[in-house]
């Protein structure tokens, strides 16, 4: 009987609150918004937009689709029928926590799933204390040790922040992540921080992360994660939740400045805890008067 093939639309829709990166998700923090793409939805994004307010009582607003994942063994249990194909189309959304999600559904930080790729205090302490010392031994027998060096900026190798799917990906292949035990019945279960998702949606909210982390640096989308005014600041802070590093402060005004993505409202704001301080509102009409390369990301050195 030939391979009965079918789509799963998947979301990674990404929010940040208080400077904390933020994922929507279902089942208890284990999973991420999906459901079958059904013959009467108009279009596979409409289809997903669907699942997601269904699930989680979210409207969204921006989205881009995000990867299509084919892989013949995508991480289903044992009980899957073999004849049975699953592929996943994934979307990447942006936006805001403006409204309490659905009974089933909670915000949570996307370094609960990722500990290791918060870098703004320096590098977490665990790269050195648990995940190092399993990779190289592994990478022993194996020829791996300048890919786990520029993954995860060891040897002297600069920290790439894009690289969280590359990260997650070396530490499946090293059987250091709970989602490799599903394949490996019998085998010891890893001790790595970090909660692992169903099925392979931590690799789908790892590729999320890292197309989130590209973008930023050629396309101001972390707009679309800010209220319609702020503080220069608060827009640091956002961004640096993103990126997982510090920005340097004046550059990142100058850069800003320079690119006129912002103006200032007139107004100020008295809740920073300080002197009152300058709200800006992001120029929407820049966008079609020309094209729009981003803010260059001045990261602030280890």
């Amino acid at each position: 009987m030939p391979d009965q093939l079918s789509a799963d639309l998947i979301a990674v829709i990404v929010a940040v609150t208080a400077g904390t990166p933020r994922v929507l998700t279902i089942d208890h923090g284990t999973a991420l918004p999906s459901g079958s793409f059904e013959s009467g939805q108009r279009s596979l994004q409409a289809g997903m937009r669907s699942w997601v307010e269904r699930q989680t009582d979210q409207r969204l607003g921006y989205v881009e689709q995000l990867y299509t994942f084919a892989d013949q063994d995508r991480g289903r249990d044992e009980s899957a029928e073999a004849s049975n194909r699953t592929i996943s189309i994934s979307y990447l959304g942006l936006g805001r926590e403006t409204r309490k999600p659905g009974a089933n559904a909670a915000w949570h930080s996307w370094y609960r799933y990722f500990p290791w790729e918060d870098h703004r205090d320096g590098p977490p302490a665990l790269i050195a204390g648990h995940i190092a010392p399993p990779l190289q031994a592994w990478a022993k027998t194996r020829g791996q040790r300048a890919r786990i060096a520029i993954s995860f900026g060891l040897d002297g190798k600069p920290w790439n922040e894009e690289l969280v799917l590359s990260r997650y990906e070396l530490l499946f292949e090293a059987g250091l992540v709970p989602e490799w035990i599903r394949r490996n019945i019998g085998a010891p279960a890893p001790d790595l921080p970090g909660d692992c998702m169903v099925l392979d949606h931590r690799r789908i909210l790892a590729t999320g992360i890292a197309r989130l982390r590209t973008k930023i640096k050629y396309r101001p989308v972390f707009f679309e994660l800010m209220p319609d005014s702020f503080t220069l600041l608060q827009l640091q802070h956002t961004v640096e939740a993103i990126a997982g590093k510090k920005l340097h402060k004046q550059n990142f005004r100058r850069q800003i400045d320079a690119d006129g993505l912002v103006e200032e409202t007139g107004t100020s704001t008295a809740d920073t805890g300080g002197r009152p301080a300058k709200l800006f509102r992001y120029r929407r009409d820049l966008q079609t008067e020309r094209a729009i390369e981003g803010t260059k990301l001045p990261l602030a050195r280890p």
